[in-house]
């Protein structure tokens, strides 16, 4: 869960992939009493254990790494609705066509803002995709979350 002070506070989900050095995996900061701006750090297809999830195959990696933003929006409140921006690093540009298709199926309407780019490699070698994203999020309303 997520503090409510009006300081930016660090979202951990229980069972979240480990970062590999100091940063949080998101950090929330609430704009007023309406809206909370989530930001994600880069997500890979890791497990808790830090073992690479979906090996060798760029869709299953980008479904697990949807999976990951997935569940620190529910910690904020939210949900892959509320992204407004993405930033997607590949490792190939030979997987953005499986990563597209993927990002296309999960993310709804409007579409966040986004921005691809192809890297030389990503931090720990077998991760073909890393995505981090922006989200604004809602309060809940009349008890119920957003």
């Amino acid at each position: 869960m997520i503090e409510t002070s009006g300081r930016p506070s660090a979202i951990r989900p229980p069972h979240h992939t480990l970062p590999i050095g100091r940063y949080s995996p998101a950090v929330s900061v609430p704009l007023d009493g309406e809206r909370t701006l989530v930001f994600i750090s880069g997500q890979v297809a890791g497990d808790a254990q830090g073992r690479t999830l979906g090996a060798g195959d760029p869709a299953r990696q980008t479904e697990a790494v949807f999976e990951l933003m997935s569940e620190i929006l529910k910690e904020a409140g939210g949900s892959l609705a509320d992204l407004v921006s993405v930033v997607i690093y590949l490792a190939d540009m030979a997987h953005l066509a499986a990563v597209s298709e993927v990002r296309n199926r999960v993310l709804s309407e409007p579409p966040p803002a986004s921005t691809l780019v192809e890297v030389a490699r990503l931090a720990v070698a077998g991760h073909l995709v890393e995505i981090s994203g922006v989200a604004v999020v809602e309060a809940p309303r009349n008890g119920r979350a957003a």
